[in-house]
């Protein structure tokens, strides 16, 4: 009996010190598997220049589009392009019959040859009344007609002759070619067609010359002005473009409230009339500012703060912010050049939290 009475004791004694050995344990379990450093980037923080601009997005509008017209009437012989084709300055468009007007040169030159010929005859009567004159045969009321005779041939030579001019002027316009450089919009006119003038044959859109039409809100309305700097770009091409404003409309547009910026493209390959431009106007250039990413920035109760890293130590800073670019965001107040802050993972820390960065500033 005394045998299991100790037995029972040394059994109690056993679970109590094993029951305070596993509560020293889990007293300390926390100390070793405490919260880990939050992993962070950060940046450094750099004074530099920025722009203060303002985005737009507009239209391209083609200010060489010439329609070729007919400038003589005839049927047209052929035309050699089609729409979408690409044609050259000086190209051959299309021919119209000039038949007609080589048979009315013929017929002018007839009649220049039938005036020489009668001047001729009337030179040779001049020359003979002024010979009778001399031998007092006949008055010098005679000489004088004749000459007067004369001089009206002359006249009528001249007149067939720039007749001719005139004739070989509209066979010349039977050839029509392209005024610049561009692409063919449009066919009007087939072969076989008759025109008159003025009809319009083809449309020959231009890329030399393109202008810019850029809406920005009203609220810069004060601020754009002619002369400042532009820069654009289109999704029809890679290369971008640096202009200045040409000219503001005067007048704002009533259906969104913008002010329309006008700005010239000249001659860039693959900017094309009829496609948008996105627009960056330049409104003013700061020599100094402190900018850091955005996602520096973080929402507290305290207002917008950001958290500096020293010695892996996040610290609190209250922050004014200002101008947004290009996925920064400029500091006012609260930083100064050289800090280091937290970019992604800064939503995570709170003031004086331990850090582990994840890159180098």
């Amino acid at each position: 009996m005394q045998r299991i009475f100790s037995l029972t004791l040394l059994t109690l004694f056993s679970s109590i010190l094993f029951g305070c050995g596993a509560s020293d344990e889990n007293a300390q379990a926390p100390n070793k598997n405490g919260p880990k450093p939050t992993l962070v980037t950060v940046a450094s923080v750099q004074d530099a220049p920025v722009e203060i601009t303002e985005e737009g997005i507009g239209s391209l509008e083609g200010l060489v589009d010439p329609t070729l017209k007919a400038e003589v009437a005839a049927r047209i012989i052929k035309v050699f392009v089609s729409p979408g084709d690409t044609v050259k300055q000086g190209q051959l468009i299309a021919t119209l019959d000039p038949t007609a007007f080589n048979l009315q040169e013929r017929e002018a030159q007839a009649e220049v040859a039938r005036i020489e010929a009668l001047l001729n005859n009337q030179s040779k009567t001049v020359a003979r009344n002024q010979a009778l004159v001399d031998k007092k045969f006949i008055s010098q009321n005679a000489v004088d007609t004749s000459l007067a005779d004369q001089s009206v041939l002359k006249e009528q030579l001249v007149a067939a002759k720039a007749r001719i001019n005139t004739i070989r002027n509209s066979t010349g316009k039977t050839r029509i070619f392209a005024p610049t450089d561009g692409v063919v919009e449009n066919k009007i006119v087939d072969t076989g067609e008759y025109v008159n003038v003025g009809d319009p044959i083809v449309q020959i859109i231009s890329n030399k010359l393109l202008r810019a039409y850029i809406p920005f809100p009203e609220r810069v309305g004060t601020q754009l002005k002619a002369g400042l700097k532009l820069r654009l770009t289109t999704p029809t091409s890679n290369t971008a473009v640096e202009t200045v404003i040409r000219e503001l409309k005067p007048l704002i547009t009533a259906s969104n409230r913008t002010i329309i910026a006008i700005a010239d493209v000249k001659n860039v390959a693959g900017w094309q009339a009829g496609a948008s431009v996105n627009a960056s106007v330049i409104l003013a250039e700061r020599a100094s500012a402190i900018m850091i990413p955005e996602q520096s920035v973080v929402l507290r109760p305290a207002g917008q703060v950001v958290y500096v890293v020293k010695d892996n130590i996040a610290h609190q800073v209250i922050v004014t912010t200002g101008l947004r670019k290009n996925g920064l965001v400029e500091v006012t107040d609260g930083i100064s050049e050289n800090d280091v802050v937290a970019v992604d993972g800064a939503g995570f820390l709170t003031d004086q939290a331990e850090v582990k960065i994840a890159s180098k500033p």
